[in-house]
């Protein structure tokens, strides 16, 4: 299935030793292997404290990333956990079982399951107090996270919808004629048609079709300021788009494999691809200007967090064990996750 993430390992690895150089003193190894299935992604709590884990097993896990215990199991889907979001008092899943779920971060207790989607679950993104979702149905939906119910639905993609992104009302320029329009702020997904689209949400309109693509659209980035989108590829392609226009703005070319994921972090985009490697492009030229070593795998995962970014690595069918490395703040590295309980480090 294109677009579906895979970590495909049955535990995951906390690596709670500072980097050499960095101070501080280490903790050992803590092997989390409570999971059935593999994992197929990861969230980080807003303040790094916590992690959450969706599986191939139906479940999913909360894990203190201090000492590397399971806080809670997420328990009540009736298929795989294709994604997962974790705030600071909720946690929010989607499964193959068509379905969304509302989670208490304390006591593992499911507080709401959201129903609609008529087939996989891609992707959910939530945001002041709505939440977006994406699905093999075709369709985008637009949730009330405190009752449940669809409030808006997107449809007007050929193929199934993997990737969203959203754009406030407030980030977007007040121009009288827009106010109505933009009222609800702009949905933007990607898609397996090859396209990209923006959608009013407050009306569930089609604002623009971003067309240029000649491949699956896997991920997608917003610059909320400049409302730029960037969309990766399964042509090996980035894109830039101006979302109010539909403009195509400017094409980024080097990787030689399909763009699984992108970050954006200070006016830099960074892309993983399935080339095995990470790149960083000046967002504003399209100019690369940094090639990070190459990996043994696709990079499936780039996360940017108190000034770490962190990477995941797609092993396929290998198996293989998820990592996440803890660390001091500091802005200027990578750190990459590889298999074979590898660490990889990458200084700016």
């Amino acid at each position: 299935m294109p677009g579906r993430p895979s970590l495909a390992g049955r535990s995951l690895l906390l690596v709670l030793r500072p980097i050499s150089g960095m101070g501080g003193g280490g903790s050992a190894l803590k092997v989390c292997a409570d999971h059935r299935g593999g994992i197929n992604w990861l969230s980080l709590s807003p303040d790094g404290q916590r992690l959450l884990t969706g599986s191939e097993d139906g479940t999913a896990r909360l894990w203190s990333t201090a000492d590397g215990q399971c806080c809670a199991l997420l328990q009540g889907h009736e298929s795989y956990v294709t994604f997962c979001q974790l705030e600071d008092e909720a946690a929010f899943t989607c499964s193959a079982d068509c379905t969304i779920r509302k989670w208490d971060v304390l006591t593992g207790q499911c507080l709401q399951v959201f129903r609609g989607h008529t087939s996989i679950v891609n992707r959910i993104l939530v945001t002041n107090n709505q939440l977006f979702s994406s699905s093999y149905d075709r369709t985008a939906r637009a949730w009330n996270v405190d009752k449940g119910q669809v409030s808006q639905e997107f449809r007007g993609h050929r193929n199934c919808v993997l990737t969203l992104a959203y754009s406030a009302p407030w980030d977007l320029p007040g121009a009288p004629c827009m106010e109505e329009a933009l009222a609800g702020g702009l949905l933007v997904t990607g898609s397996t048609d090859g396209t990209a689209k923006v959608w009013q949400v407050a009306s569930g309109c089609c604002h623009q079709t971003l067309r240029g693509h000649t491949g699956a659209v896997l991920c997608l980035v917003l610059d909320t300021p400049s409302h730029t989108a960037f969309t990766g590829s399964t042509d090996a392609t980035i894109r830039a788009w101006d979302i109010l226009s539909g403009e195509q703005l400017r094409v980024f070319r080097e990787h030689q494999g399909s763009v699984i994921c992108l970050e954006l972090v200070n006016r830099h985009v960074y892309s993983g691809s399935a080339d095995r490697t990470v790149k960083c492009w000046l967002a504003d030229t399209g100019e690369s200007v940094r090639t990070f070593a190459a990996h043994g795998h696709s990079v499936s995962a780039l996360k940017y967090h108190a000034g770490t970014c962190r990477r995941n690595s797609e092993a396929g069918s290998l198996g293989w064990n998820g990592l996440l490395h803890k660390v001091d703040r500091h802005p200027d590295f990578f750190i990459y996750f590889a298999s074979s309980s590898l660490v990889q480090i990458s200084y700016l």
